[in-house]
């Protein structure tokens, strides 16, 4: 009879063997003999980890109660690896090139790096969780207590209750187990090699101790397969009875668990090589599932057949070979079942405590230590004391929830319990890798949301009652509210529990998610973070958050030390500075290097806090691209565009400073043009309301004086002169636009056209502004059209009357020949022009002075039509003393001399 110290003997034996295999996976690892521990085998057997001590002990059990229904549990992961093509392999690539850590790190990195998400996903993946380790721990210890039971010669049915004393040494046990077997070291790409082909091996154990007992069942018990086939035949099992419901439900909820659970995206994606593993894991996956539910029937009907009643059917896989004289087979069984238990509490340690370590407990002491992230304290020690106290936290959460439940109900149920709370990720998740228009605040509704739900309608109540939810509750509701009942939820009774608290979790979820990610816009990262996921296979990853410059690369070596090691940090940035061009160890901290850091950094913290400790030091990300993405627009074509001009820091500041003055320069028009429109009606308005009035009153006037007559008349004709010259400068703006302008060429003095044009703007002989000329430097010779040439110059010379401010006006005009191009120059020494005001004074419309202006803001825009089609230029100097411009054309010896 095998003894409960003897078992005690064979668990620790076969954990250390298990601490062999991983040791020496590890060294090979770190020997860089990694091809053999990424081979496809391998990652299709750690896949193995959805097979827990539910599908080795509870699938018996699950068929015993309700038949075949434990098949859909395994039809779930089954279709979506072979259908990986479509999720999978996204999920793989973007893990890869993002360099998430877990579940709660792909969603944060997803929308905007926001570590509120990567909270509510890891509480809720530890919540949601707690009833699968709970299941374990029931698991193990009533397997022990079959045994115990064994010894003393009792019924081989131990008390579906068994004493909490033996569950909670259990939970220690596993704790310093995963603590020891998963938290040696920090690594930087958060694989553990040696965990995985520990994984691989107990894979190998469960589903041979698994067949071991099938084939004993099936040929040596019921006396082979027929024998066994018409056993089957004779018991219920035989029909073909399941609830279509409830069916589809397991099958769509064991799908979407196998996508959510932290434990198996740990081995699914984080730990993934490449995605060829995937090829091989779509069909041998499935395989090795199909294997697992083999002989589940068979041992189900024999123990219905063989144990008396009441036995506990999540035990046959035990009770069975021990009801038979089967020692060995049955210490084979418990050790099978053993493994699947601490492989899942192993993964699922890890894998959670590195979520509560990266998203919770870092940036928590981040903000307790203020700007210290270079220069306190040892980063590696926190995070690992971090993940070791959040692994015995969350294993004894485990063992809170199996002694608050009882450790009455069936295996089966408390999984499906657990499948259902991490189920809440997937419209978050799916949205965020299928839909850029995703939001973060529309993942935070539905996850809050999605959340609460279970929470009240599935976890609360599976606690039993008397617990958190009282029995009056469960039965009428809070506070005698009907429609509130928890299992009837919004009046709908007589749905089944698990497919009720699916259907109003999911369904409120994925509403939330959709309206809220609609009504909601997402901010410049969540944009170009949503554009990466949603196109992995199109675009590769580059750096796009960081501008660089203000960072101290010493300050950058010292955390990245803390975190990744001395060795690993200095390799990392010896092989960027050669990446660089430098001869040093110490790269220029360019926005492609501190990607990459904040890359490798993810890997041992997680996105959002390696996001955070890299802007610590940085001083923040580029406000270039807010500003660029704020300007615009949305369409997708414009976004890939954006994409790629973030490649290039300098380039996209430049693009982004150009477009807000653009912007700014935009939004001066237009407020130039409807001034424009206002007064270009009063400009014609006045003179109009003038002539009709005077000559009303000359048509209705009985007698008017002559010399009244005169003066009404002279008025019409001022006016009616002043209409026509607002009407010429229209036209003659829009004919120089069109082209349609002929010039009359010919050869002429410079000195000339500026002494018609002051003349005609009458600025010398009137007194207002003193004009100082060196006709000395003025004889120089053009070939223009010289009329053309000075009604330039008379607006120059009219503006500077107009509008210089000095008290003594003085308007200073300069010729010189500078090269091939005759300049003329036109500096006054009055106040200038405002530099806001300097980019748009020769657009039409343009009025730099309102309360001086007389006219309708044509003129310099005029003047660079006629210049452009003079083949010359006219702009604003800016660095002089008053309002300056200068006029540039062609020399007339230069041209002759071409």
């Amino acid at each position: 009879m095998t003894t409960l110290n003897a078992l005690i003997a064979v668990c620790l034996a076969y954990v250390l063997f298990l601490f062999a295999i991983a040791f020496v996976a590890e060294r090979r690892a770190r020997l860089g003999h990694v091809r053999w521990l990424r081979s496809p085998v391998v990652y299709t057997l750690s896949l193995s980890i959805y097979c827990t001590a539910w599908t080795f002990y509870g699938a018996v059990g699950s068929a015993a109660r309700s038949g075949l229904e434990y098949l859909a549990i395994y039809l779930g992961p089954s279709i979506v690896m072979i259908g990986w093509w479509w999720v999978v392999r996204k999920l793989v690539r973007i893990g890869r090139a993002q360099r998430v850590t877990s579940i709660a790190d792909l969603v944060s990195a997803r929308y905007g790096k926001s570590n509120l998400i990567a909270i509510g996903v890891t509480v809720l993946a530890v919540v949601g969780t707690t009833p699968y380790i709970a299941l374990q721990l029931q698991s193990v210890t009533l397997s022990f207590e079959v045994f115990a039971s064994a010894d003393g010669g009792i019924e081989l049915n131990p008390a579906v209750n068994p004493d909490n004393t033996t569950a909670f040494w259990v939970a220690v046990g596993l704790s310093l187990f995963t603590v020891v077997f998963g938290t040696r070291n920090l690594d930087a790409n958060e694989r553990h090699h040696g965990v995985v082909m520990a994984i691989a091996v107990e894979a190998v154990v469960k589903l041979v101790a698994l067949l071991s007992v099938g084939i004993f069942v099936v040929w040596g018990i019921s006396g082979g397969l027929g024998e066994t086939l018409a056993r089957i035949d004779a018991s219920g099992l035989g029909q073909w009875q399941v609830d279509r419901g409830r069916w589809a439900g397991i099958v769509i909820l064991s799908a979407a668990a196998f996508l959510c659970l932290p434990r198996i995206f740990q081995v699914l994606v984080v730990e993934a090589g490449d995605e060829s593993q995937l090829r091989t894991a779509s069909w041998a996956f499935p395989g090795y599932l199909m294997l697992m539910s083999l002989f589940v029937v068979p041992i189900a009907v024999v123990g219905l057949d063989l144990l008396p009643e009441g036995a506990n059917p999540d035990l046959f896989v035990l009770t069975v070979p021990l009801s038979e004289g089967q020692n060995g087979l049955a210490a084979l069984s418990f050790l099978g079942g053993f493994s699947s238990a601490t492989s899942m509490v192993i993964v699922a340690a890890i894998a959670l405590s590195t979520m509560v370590s990266n998203h919770i407990v870092m940036p928590i002491w981040l903000r307790l230590t203020g700007g210290g992230a270079s220069v306190s304290g040892d980063v590696r020690h926190v995070v690992l004391t971090a993940r070791r106290a959040s692994i015995a936290g969350v294993v004894m959460l485990g063992y809170l929830y199996y002694s608050l439940s009882g450790g009455g109900s069936a295996l089966s149920a408390i999984g499906l319990v657990s499948f259902a709370g991490v189920a809440q990720v997937l419209p978050a998740l799916l949205g965020g890798i299928f839909w850029r228009g995703a939001t973060r605040s529309g993942a935070v509704a539905g996850l809050s949301l999605g959340f609460s739900v279970w929470l009240y309608t599935l976890f609360l109540p599976s606690i039993g009652g008397g617990g958190v939810l009282s029995d009056a509750v469960l039965a009428a509701g809070p506070g005698g509210i009907a429609w509130l009942r928890p299992q009837a939820l919004f009046g709908i009774a007589g749905m089944d529990p698990l497919l009720h608290a699916l259907f109003w979790s999911l369904a409120l979820n994925a509403a939330a998610f959709l309206v809220v990610s609609l009504t909601s816009f997402p901010g410049p990262i969540e944009r170009l973070q949503g554009a990466q996921f949603v196109n992995v296979f199109q675009h590769a990853p580059g750096p796009r958050s960081w501008a660089g410059g203000a960072a101290q690369v010493e300050d950058l070596m010292i955390m990245a030390q803390r975190l990744l090691g001395a060795p690993e940090s200095q390799a990392l940035f010896r092989r960027e500075a050669r990446r660089q061009g430098l001869r040093g160890d110490l790269p220029e901290p360019t926005p492609t290097f501190l990607e990459a850091l904040e890359r490798e950094l993810a890997g041992s913290v997680g996105a959002a806090t390696a996001h955070a400790m890299v802007g610590q030091i940085v001083g923040g990300m580029s406000v270039s691209v807010e500003d660029l993405m704020a300007v615009a627009d949305e369409s997708a074509q414009l976004m890939e565009y954006s994409a790629r001009l973030e490649t290039q820091s300098a380039e996209l500041s430049r693009t982004a400073r150009q477009l807000r003055e653009a912007n700014r320069k935009l939004t001066r028009l237009s407020v130039q043009k409807d001034a424009f429109l206002s007064q270009i009606s009063h400009e014609l308005r006045t003179p109009m309301t003038s002539i009709r009035a005077f000559s009303e009153i000359m048509r209705d006037a009985g007698t008017l004086a002559p010399e009244e007559q005169v003066r009404f008349a002279s008025i019409i004709h001022d006016e009616a002169v002043r209409l026509t010259r607002l009407l010429d400068d229209l036209l003659d703006l829009s004919v120089l636009e069109n082209g349609q302008v002929s010039l009359n060429r010919r050869p002429g003095s410079v000195g000339e056209v500026l002494d018609r044009a002051v003349a005609a703007a009458g600025a010398g002989t009137a007194g207002r502004l003193d004009i100082v000329r060196d006709p000395t430097r003025e004889e120089v010779v053009v070939d223009t059209d010289l009329d053309r040439l000075s009604q330039v110059f008379i607006n120059l010379i009219s503006n500077a009357a107009k509008y210089c401010d000095a008290a003594e006006p003085r308007l200073e005009i300069s010729v010189s020949v500078d090269g091939a191009q005759v300049v003329v120059d036109f500096v006054d020494n009055g106040s200038g022009i405002a530099p806001e005001a300097r980019d748009t004074i020769f657009e039409k419309f343009s009025r730099v002075a309102e309360h001086k202006a007389g006219g309708a803001g044509l003129g310099l825009a005029i003047c660079r039509q006629i210049m452009t089609r003079l083949g010359g230029s006219i702009g604003y100097l800016p660095g002089r003393r008053g309002a300056a411009f200068r006029v540039e054309l062609a020399h007339a010896a230069r041209l002759a001399a071409q």
